[in-house]
């Protein structure tokens, strides 16, 4: 009995310690699966964290252009674009409630604004290039001692608004009078110009330039007038996701503009007179009329001509395309601009009151026929430009500038066009098919008996 009751204890203990170190091994196991987890766990944080990290801060912060040493990051391109976005989407908003919800109007008037809200890439690389030139300009400014400061900003939003301190807004320069050119040929009589019919086919309109006419001025508005307007906007903007100091950011932006363009403008100079003319012009559409309308001034004269061709305007039912006009005063890139470089050439190279040759103007649009001029020069001096004229001449004097600097020292990053944000987004009402105006219903007339009299009858 003694002996076995041995073998049980021995049993036992055997078991017991069999039981330890399955326990021991179990509980090592599970400390491994604990660490193994611990460590997966702790790598995925880690693989988040710096996924966090970079697209919150490193991506943000990476350079999407370099210009002239000065980088522009996306961070702060991206704000800009949301900026921009939401001006637009303000812009059609407003549109379409000025057209009474007229989809259909509304993308006929604002379908750049539209298209441009619908295209990302299009829209982010405007964005950055106009960032590029503000790069550009605020360099050059800093150069010659320009700034702008938070009162110019200030200020400039408030003249936008029509405030201007409670005081009246500085009056804008009067335009260039025009003085009409002396007729130095027959007078026309005034009875046949004032008869004119309207043509069937356009015809660059002759301007007469402004006249002395003061420019309209801008009501000021009281202070709260104006401080609940820009208030709205600014509720828009928010809105929309924009803060008030990206909208700020733009004024200043513009500000240093206008600044650089005034300082460029007096480094360089800008004339403020060039040779200009006058000049009478017989249009056709077909070579055949043009002979015929130059064998009738052979045969008497230009202005007798022109004002039988001007009282008989041509239409449907003439069947003539000559048209008779004039320009008055135009420098020899205006007339370029409206006519074509043969004319522009012939009207300040010609002989003053001398007709000239038959000028062939091809059209640039296919489908449309050549047009075939007569003109004849009826004065030509240096004259001060127009305020329009002067202020035309100065932005082309900076955007020539501006391209020459572009040439060198600009960098763009191509990432930038996996990162273009897409909102705010514009609402989809816009992008609908507008509702086609419903067709008048057909109302059948009933035919009539005769009257009793006509029965009668």
């Amino acid at each position: 009995m003694a002996k076995k009751r041995q073998q049980s204890i021995e049993e036992e203990q055997r078991q017991s310690r069999k039981e330890i170190l399955l326990a021991r091994k179990h509980e090592r196991q599970t400390r491994q699966v604990r660490l193994a987890v611990m460590g997966i766990g702790a790598l995925l944080g880690i693989v988040l964290l710096i996924g966090v990290i970079n697209e919150l801060i490193v991506k943000p912060s990476t350079p999407v252009a370099e210009v002239k040493g000065t980088e522009i990051v996306m961070r702060d391109w991206q704000e800009r674009v949301r900026f921009q976005r939401a001006q637009l989407i303000i812009s059609v908003e407003e549109l379409s409630a000025a057209l009474g919800q007229d989809i259909g109007q509304v993308q006929q008037f604002a379908g750049q604004q539209i298209n441009l809200l619908e295209d990302p890439e299009t829209l982010g690389q405007l964005v950055l290039d106009s960032m590029i030139d503000e790069v550009i300009v605020q360099k050059a400014a800093a150069e010659r001692g320009i700034s702008v400061s938070d009162e110019d900003v200030e200020a400039e939003i408030e003249q936008t608004y029509s405030y201007f301190g409670g005081e009246s807004p500085t009056p804008a320069p009067m335009p260039t009078e025009t003085v009409m050119p002396t007729p130095s040929l027959t007078p026309i009589p005034t009875q046949v110009i004032t008869e004119v019919l309207p043509t069937s086919t356009p015809r660059p309109t002759a301007t007469t330039g402004p006249t002395a006419t003061p420019l309209p001025t801008s009501t000021p508005v009281s202070l709260e007038a104006f401080q609940e307007s820009f208030s709205e906007t600014m509720a828009q903007f928010d809105a929309l996701g924009v803060s008030e100091s990206e909208f700020r950011e733009v004024v200043r932006a513009q500000i240093y503009r206008e600044r650089l363009t005034e300082a460029l403008v007096e480094e360089q100079g800008i004339a403020e007179e060039a040779e200009q003319a006058s000049f009478f012009y017989i249009v056709a559409d077909t070579q055949e009329e043009a002979d015929q309308a130059l064998a009738d001034i052979e045969a008497s004269d230009y202005l007798t001509v022109w004002n039988t061709i001007r009282s008989q305007q041509s239409g449907a039912e003439s069947g003539s395309t000559l048209v008779a006009s004039e320009l008055l005063w135009r420098t020899q890139e205006d007339v370029q601009s409206f006519f074509g470089a043969d004319v522009a050439q012939a009207a300040f190279d010609g002989q003053i009151n001398e007709p000239s040759d038959i000028i062939v103007v091809e059209s640039m649009t296919e489908g449309e026929t050549d047009s075939y001029y007569i003109i004849m020069v009826s004065g030509r001096e240096v004259r001060p430009l127009t305020q329009s004229a002067i202020a035309t001449a100065e932005q082309e004097l900076f955007q020539n500038w501006l391209e020459e600097q572009r040439a060198d020292g600009v960098e763009i990053f191509e990432r930038w066009r996996t990162a273009v944000p897409g909102r705010p987004i514009l609402d989809r009402r816009f992008l609908m098919a507008p509702t086609p105006t419903p067709a008048l219903p057909t109302i059948e007339v009933p035919t009539l008996g005769p009257t009793p009299e006509e029965g009668g009858n």
